[in-house]
């Protein structure tokens, strides 16, 4: 019996990984030889033929001179310098938030190119297509939840990327014409977010919407609510708010109209603009301007692009979490006769809302965001300060980084009253309070004639513009902000003290003002404070020797803004409605 022939010889396994078969080399000819570890695989990929008609650049030797290539020949990496300094490299400097908010609109724009191929925009369809996501197609809640999540975030990573910019300098020369287009993307996500919260075409989406929109009925000249509009004829059926509608109230119009808007004109006019964002990013510098002439840099890749990748991948996994545990909001369908109370905008624009307390609607809804959007755009054209750029410095530049910080605190602090204190009615209720319990109407308001209130509002104006420009002997702050304090809260106590003895006594207090208790006292002492703080001793400080221009630009801005304080604290705490009023021209304030 003859014995079976032994297979071909292998080499035995050696410590870097498999050992090569020689049997198949020599089947394959031409010097073949197979790589015998994992270093020689990627070795042979990266050195192919395909691989290198890609990603363009020659054999890869991972030399600098290679990892500069890497980066220059990619369609993604040459946004990026080759090389950068330490303090980019570091998560607290940028915190990651543009590389962040550019991969959340990939996942919006992935999720939201999935749900179009499951949804119908029309009355009939839409609500019924939003429930077949939840319950009959596969992963279709995922998705949703995915894109709504995405949607969210983006909109906070976008404004916190804003506050990181301006707190390091990034904006000023050469980078202010793209501080700018920061500014435009942040509108444009926040219209981004707001055509698509109609999409779902349930009660919430329908009156947030019919919330929103009506601000744009009160439009200056253009709307037919708004000041001025007689002059060029506006009616409910002609103005601005008619054109974005494609109607009077929220309809089928209206839908297809926000689904277009949503899915292709606003993303690409937005995807444009991030490639001008990028482009200029990239030409004017980064940001990490350098302490010194010759203060050390490291290569992109792999220190600062591992980095980005890291941050995507738990970006990624983070909203996968929130979407498998938090469903997106879904309500009953659409009814335009069945009114919610309250009624609420996105919670992005429950600032605006809120200021609809003190303010009537073309103030509070178009008049100060475009306030604050020209503001923010007009801020490198204001500041002359040279120093802080590129890093976080509050004692370089205290009264840049205390105003704009007062700012941001000022609106979220606008989006939390709306959020969580406000009920049936936009009444007050703590967050501890039932909305089921019936509280008694506020108090009626009452104006301030306009002969004493015309000349308040030129007088708060012209005393606030002159006064820290006028006291040119710089105040001892350890003396000042204590005095100012202590006189505040002597005004309001005096306040309340008047407000005491006259209120059972004059008519007028009695009929207008009847409380006036401890919360009041202490806000109107807070809000007085505040006021003489950033309105007096900031400017008066940092900014009195400006030039005339800017300095009457920076006041114009910041008295605007504290001008909303006093609006607020005079209705919250003496029920005023208007300060100055025109009601032929709806001009009241």
């Amino acid at each position: 019996m003859s014995t079976p022939s032994a297979p071909p010889t292998q080499e035995k396994p050696g410590p870097n990984g498999p050992s090569r078969v020689p049997w198949l080399e020599k089947l394959l000819g031409n010097g073949f030889k197979l790589p015998a570890n994992p270093e020689e695989i990627k070795k042979e990929v990266i050195n192919s033929q395909v691989w290198r008609s890609v990603f363009r650049g020659g054999a890869w030797k991972n030399t600098p001179r290679d990892r500069a290539a890497h980066i220059i020949g990619n369609v993604w990496l040459h946004l990026h310098p080759v090389r950068v300094r330490l303090r980019s490299l570091k998560f607290v400097y940028s915190w990651g938030m543009g590389g962040i908010s550019f991969w959340l609109y990939l996942l919006l724009t992935i999720s939201g190119i999935l749900l179009m191929f499951y949804y119908r925009p029309t009355p009939e369809m839409a609500f019924r297509d939003m429930k077949d996501l939840e319950f009959a197609i596969s992963y279709g809640w995922f998705w949703r939840n995915l894109h709504r999540w995405c949607a969210h975030a983006m909109v906070v990573t976008v404004i916190l990327h804003m506050i990181r910019v301006f707190l390091t300098g990034s904006y000023k020369t050469p980078r202010e014409f793209n501080w700018v287009l920061g500014v435009t993307l942040l509108t444009l996500t926040l219209f981004l977010s707001f055509t698509g919260y109609l999409l779902p075409w349930d009660q919430l989406a329908l009156w947030a919407v019919t919330v929103g929109t009506n601000m744009a009925g009160a439009t200056p000249l253009l709307g037919n609510e708004g000041p001025f509009s007689s002059l060029l004829g506006m009616r409910i059926n002609n103005d601005i708010r008619f054109g974005l509608l494609g109607g009077t109230a929220v309809g089928e119009a209206t839908l297809i109209r926000f689904y277009v808007l949503h899915c292709v004109f606003v993303p690409v006019v937005a995807g444009a603009m991030l490639m001008l964002h990028f482009w200029r990013v990239r030409k004017d510098s980064f940001s990490a301007a350098p302490y010194a002439p010759d203060e050390e840099k490291f290569e992109t890749w792999p220190h600062l692009i591992s980095r980005e990748y890291v941050a995507a991948a738990l970006v990624t996994v983070g909203v996968i979490v929130w979407s498998l545990l938090i469903n997106a909001p879904l309500e009953e369908a659409a009814n335009p006769t069945v009114t919610p109370n309250p009624s609420k905008a996105p919670w992005y624009f429950l600032g605006l809302q809120e200021l609809l307390v003190y303010f009537d609607p073309w103030i509070a809804g178009v008049l100060l965001p475009n306030i604050i959007i020209v503001g923010l755009a007009a801020i490198p054209y204001i500041d002359s300060n040279p120093k802080g750029v590129g890093y976080y410095s509050f004692k370089e530049r205290p009264f840049a980084n205390w105003m704009f910080l007062f700012g941001c605190a000022l609106w979220f602090i606008l989006i939390a009253i709306g959020t969580y204190f406000r009920g049936p009615s936009w009444g007050w209720y703590w967050p501890w309070e039932d909305w089921a319990v019936h509280k008694p109407p506020p108090p009626s308001t009452w104006s301030i004639p306009n002969l004493a209130g015309g000349p308040l509002v030129g007088l708060y104006f012209a005393l606030g513009m002159a006064l820290p420009r006028l006291v040119r002997k710089e105040l001892e702050w350890r003396l000042a902000v204590p005095t100012v304090g202590i006189l505040s809260v002597a005004a309001g106590l005096s306040l309340k003290i008047i407000h005491t003895l006259l209120v059972g006594k004059v008519a007028f207090f009695a009929k207008n003002i009847p409380h006036f208790g401890a919360g009041a006292f202490m806000l109107i002492a807070l809000f007085l404070f505040v006021v003489v703080f950033f309105g007096f001793l900031l400017p008066q400080r940092y900014i009195r020797n400006l030039a005339l221009p800017k300095y009457a630009m920076t006041m114009v801005l910041v008295l605007m803004m504290l001008g909303v304080l006093l609006k607020m604290g005079a209705r919250l705490g003496f029920n005023v409605k208007y300060v100055f009023s025109i009601p032929q021209v709806n001009f009241n304030i």
